[in-house]
């Protein structure tokens, strides 16, 4: 039997708030299969089994906050392994066998479908799988969900827009939702509660009657509504700004840096992601963000005095590259997620996943490895009209690149002025692995990617 602990989430994390369960005591669990949702200073995360095997024991009860290394749940070996010779194996705790499920009592199911049905609300228990080996399919789900009794009453809900309407008084039935098959996410549950405070009341009867005229929206750049009462909104700010603040601090303290800037010449990058965007639909053309990326990746992987932790006393490079993007959250912070291996990720498929990870850390749903294990950090601000940005590097990291706007500026070259779209490109390094020719020389090879965009 094993441990699930409380995971750190970052060099910051201290503690951690379980805010849902996303497995129940009997579920047959896989290394990489998420188990829980967990709610830090600066975010709400999806974390990942670490072992494999049957949820014996749920130990911290919803909403509980405990420190990192906590014991969450257990889990015991699994079916394969139970019968297996132990040495001075202590004896069974009471109620054990009874969780320690057969191979054959145990649903096969896919983690994605696993995920599908708990948003949906369905208990895969009482589903027949109907996939090979009893496996239970998306179809098996969707069928579960088609199924419902509509005299029921029952609302296509997560778990969490369930909660949250229970306690800000919403009547799911008068909410519209926008997820899979009109499920009613968090979010509708927010855009209900922020457009009608008396929800509660006025939902009594069928789904629309009664209820007021719908509030202004709020403008698209402001912050979403909160559904936490001010004061608690507020504290819960206060306490991600006093993280990151803690954080940053002790990063000056104990890290010499040093800085470096220069400007990169965007022409040749620019035609080339024009040429290409002429080729692709609407919704997948590149961005300059994505070849700024993408040669800061690659960079990385060849001056590896960047890349890497420094902890115990020295520094440790790493073999790959997961590239920390800063992003700033919507009610205020910043988080700092990373792309696997994102010098070997084609310039499409990385544009893919930074918009999918922008997306869902303004959505609070991060996974652990991406919070754990950035080697780098690149910070851009062009879109808020910053020409130039010097990071404040991030723990155990030994490096931040900052990129600011891309500007037409005057260019001389061989005698010629003309104007070249440009943008500035800072470097904030660890004294203490690096110096001023090995930062130079990463800043240098970014610029010589950047000459050759077809190449990335």
């Amino acid at each position: 039997m094993a441990d699930f602990l409380m995971p750190s989430l970052g060099a910051d994390m201290e503690h951690g708030k379980i805010v849902e369960w996303l497995v129940k005591p009997g579920d047959y669990v896989r290394r990489g299969d998420l188990v829980a949702v967990v709610d830090t200073d600066k975010t709400v995360m999806d974390v990942e089994s670490f072992q494999e095997g049957v949820v014996a024991e749920l130990l911290v009860d919803l909403g509980e906050t405990v420190p990192v290394g906590t014991p969450l749940a257990r889990i015991t070996q699994t079916p394969a392994e139970v019968g297996a010779p132990r040495h001075e194996a202590p004896p069974p705790r009471a109620g054990a066998a009874a969780v320690a499920l057969t191979a054959k009592e145990v649903p096969p199911i896919a983690p994605p479908v696993r995920h599908l049905a708990h948003r949906l609300g369905v208990d895969t228990a009482r589903i027949h799988g109907t996939g090979k080996g009893g496996a239970v399919t998306r179809a098996d789900v969707e069928h579960a969900v088609a199924a419902r009794p509509s005299a029921a009453g029952r609302v296509r809900s997560s778990p969490r827009a369930r909660r949250l309407a229970a306690e800000l008084g919403v009547e799911l039935s008068a909410v519209s939702g926008t997820g899979p098959e009109g499920t009613v996410s968090v979010a509708d549950v927010q855009r209900a509660a922020a457009r009608h405070p008396a929800a509660g009341t006025a939902a009594a009867g069928a789904p629309g009657a009664g209820l007021p005229e719908p509030a202004p929206e709020a403008p698209a750049a402001g912050p979403p509504v909160s559904l936490e009462e001010p004061s608690e909104a507020r504290e819960r700010v206060a306490s991600l700004r006093r993280a990151i603040g803690s954080l940053m601090s002790r990063s000056k303290k104990t890290i010499p840096h040093y800085y470096l800037s220069t400007t990169l010449d965007l022409r040749a990058a620019v035609d080339w992601m024009q040429s290409v965007n002429a080729q692709r639909p609407v919704a997948s053309r590149l961005v300059p963000s994505a070849l700024l990326l993408k040669a800061a990746a690659l960079a990385a992987k060849e001056v590896p005095e960047v890349n890497g932790f420094y902890d115990d006393g020295g520094f440790r490079p790493s073999a790959s590259v997961h590239l920390g993007v800063a992003v700033a959250l919507r009610q205020g912070g910043l988080v700092a997620p990373a792309i696997h291996d994102a010098d070997t990720l084609p310039v499409g498929v990385l544009m893919e996943q930074l918009r999918d990870l922008v997306s869902r850390a303004r959505a609070g749903r991060l996974q652990r490895a991406e919070m754990a294990d950035p080697t780098i950090t690149v910070t851009n601000l062009g879109d808020l009209g910053v020409e130039s940005v010097f990071g404040v590097i991030y723990p155990p990291q030994v490096a931040m690149v900052g990129f600011g706007r891309v500007l037409e500026q005057p260019w001389a070259q061989n005698g010629m002025l003309g104007v070249r779209p440009a943008v500035v490109a800072t470097l904030s390094a660890d004294h203490r692995v690096s110096d001023g020719l090995r930062g130079g020389r990463y800043l240098a090879r970014i610029d010589e990617l950047l000459q050759k965009p077809e190449d990335l």
